[in-house]
Formats: structure tokens, sequence, C-alpha cells
């Protein structure tokens, strides 16, 4: 599978972003997605995770009542509404997809298939 973000930008501190993540291949409906980020200097970090069906959501603590996963299978795609952005919140974000069908997983081993990342930024 390839992964597609976007949405990534410069935004000011309080400001609202929306990344997308886009699926190519069959199969998409059958696996956990998640986000991950790493700003400079930084080990990349969980953010967000979603199960296949979008029913089951995790988020770090970081980013818990800001930001939230979605996804529509019909379009192969994830989301990251991203609300009141701080500026600890700059970096590139990864969406990944998990290894293994049906298996809701949100470390950074059981993703298997990575994006290219999108740059955030968020200024003081």
């Amino acid at each position: 599978v390839q992964l597609q973000a976007s949405g990534g930008g410069l935004v000011q501190a309080g400001d609202s972003l929306r990344l997308s993540c886009t699926g190519s291949g069959e199969g998409f409906s059958d696996y956990s997605m998640g986000w991950f980020r790493q700003a400079p200097g930084k080990a990349r970090e969980f953010v967000s995770g979603i199960s296949w069906a979008g029913r089951t959501t995790r988020y770090a603590d970081s980013v818990r009542g800001r930001f939230t996963v979605s996804r529509d299978n019909g379009k192969k795609s994830m989301n990251l509404q991203m609300d009141s952005l701080k500026p600890e919140d700059t970096a590139v974000y990864y969406c990944a997809q998990a290894k293994n069908k049906m298996k809701y997983v949100y470390t950074e081993d059981e993703f298997g298939s990575w994006g290219q990342g999108t740059q955030v930024t968020v200024s003081s």
C-alpha cells in the first residue's frame, strides 16, 4: 500500500489544521491506521490511532481534547483534525498503516507502511 499525507502548513498558535492521508490498493478498511510526528532533534512519537472500522481511537496525552482522528474507508482516507494548535505541535506528521489486519495497534513497531510526511509549523 502507498500512503499520501497532506494538509500541513504554517499557522499561528490557536489555529486549526486538517491533515489527510489517502491510501492506495486493496484492503484499506481491514487495517488500523495511525498518525505519528517527529519534531527536530526528537524521536518520532505516536499522536493518534484509529481501528480498522473507526470504532476505537486513541490519543497521546499531549493532543487529547484538541485533535480528532477519523476515517472514511469508502474513500480510503484518514483525517486528523487539529484544533488549538500550539508551537510544540510543530513537527513532520506521518500517517501509517498497521502491519496486520483487524488488529488495533498504536506502537510504532506495529505499523508497516508509512506516508512521506507533511510539515506542520505553529508559530507563537
